[in-house]
């Protein structure tokens, strides 16, 4: 433990803050503040919360800036370790809402949901153990064991259930994999087997006696393909969503309208403060205010790919990647969630969505590619 200690002093003594990315962190920040006004906006009761996020995600983002990645992820069997047990205590211990048993309760702070911080623990964790690896990666040993560590994580999200999560730790894991050297010619294997499994796979979950699905997750699948069927009921939400964003126009109809025909002040989406925050975005900025907040996250997605190029190491390299891919993914999905492109499923906007373990996990997550490009160019 001392000579661990002694070498994160050694690499804090040693940073070059003329790499810090001050213009990384001004971009995180406008873009929180925006996802406030809309939150403040989209209803009532959570924007101090959400302020309060805001300030713990900048303390915990400057203080994972500041400590050598590398020194965390040496911790990489201990965080593992936490993060089955948390995973485990949300299930026998945590709060059900509606089915599903993701949170912790905090009392009069909110909730606390594990799976969100897994999702960051698991790339620290990997991007460790493909670095210690890379010269086997493309071993079928190393892949199963990769799969197998990752299976088990990936196997408690399922349980709560959080279809959505898992679908982020599933991406994750491939780009992770993609980005750690896994040869073409292995993921030309797996795709052409992964696609004609995933039409079956399709195909079955639509079938009355499938066990694999819950019902309203097949439903989200059914409303998805034929959505005139389900106009009045599972699809509702999602048209009223392309009708909101669609009556904002150029500008919008201004931040804390109250006018009846509004997703708020008509009640038309429950929850617009989360999942469906991009159709109040729409709605009340109009595209020119929808277009600033995709190129914000667009900005912050090319900046932690630049600084994931510079890396000083694979390690350094993975983390910078796997956070851009955690925020593409996520934003992907949940425009296309309000746009009604993509199956109905709960993911926040990053920076943007209200929910406190998103936004200071997001945080984090900056904070690490921070600390990355901090050490750029290191050999």
């Amino acid at each position: 433990m001392i000579k661990r200690l002694k070498y994160f002093l050694h690499g804090f003594l040693q940073y070059n803050f003329k790499k810090y990315d001050f213009k990384l962190v001004l971009v995180v920040i406008a873009l929180c503040i925006l996802g406030i006004l809309t939150i403040n906006s989209a209803a009532d009761g959570f924007t101090r919360k959400q302020i309060l996020g805001l300030g713990a995600g900048l303390v915990v983002m400057i203080f994972f800036s500041l400590i050598d990645y590398n020194f965390i992820a040496n911790f990489q069997w201990i965080l593992y370790a936490i993060n089955i047990g948390l995973l485990t205590a949300v299930l026998l211990l945590g709060k059900n809402v509606n089915g599903a048993t993701r949170w912790f309760s905090l009392g009069s702070l909110g909730t606390l949901q594990p799976s969100e911080f897994a999702k960051m623990l698991m790339l620290v964790i990997f991007a460790k153990f493909i670095n210690d690896n890379r010269d086997r990666i493309n071993r079928l040993s190393t892949i199963l064991i990769c799969g197998a560590l990752y299976a088990v994580p990936l196997g408690l999200i399922l349980m709560e259930p959080d279809l959505s999560t898992s679908l982020v730790f599933v991406f994750l894991f491939c780009i992770l994999m993609f980005v750690g050297g896994l040869s073409f010619k292995i993921i030309g294997g797996i795709l052409a087997t992964a696609i004609p499994l995933g039409g079956l796979f399709l195909w079955y979950v639509l079938q009355p006696f499938q066990i694999i699905l819950d019902e309203y997750q097949q439903g989200r699948i059914k409303t998805f393909l034929n959505p005139s069927d389900y106009l009045l009921t599972t699809y509702a939400q999602q048209y009223n969503s392309v009708m909101a964003i669609g009556s904002g126009m150029l500008t919008g109809k201004g931040l804390n309208n109250n006018t009846i025909t509004s997703v708020k002040g008509g009640n038309f989406i429950s929850e617009p403060q989360t999942d469906f925050i991009f159709a109040v975005l729409g709605e009340e900025l109009g595209f020119v205010g929808s277009c600033v907040v995709i190129v914000l996250l667009l900005f912050i997605v090319v900046e932690c790919l630049l600084i994931a190029k510079d890396a000083a190491d694979m390690t350094g390299r993975l983390i910078a990647s796997g956070v851009a891919a955690m925020i593409t993914f996520q934003t992907f999905v949940n425009i296309g969630v309000a746009t009604a492109l993509l199956p109905n499923t709960g993911l926040p906007l990053p920076f943007v969505s209200y929910g406190l373990s998103s936004l200071v996990t997001n945080f984090i997550g900056i904070g690490l590619v921070l600390n990355v490009g901090l050490q750029r160019n290191r050999r």
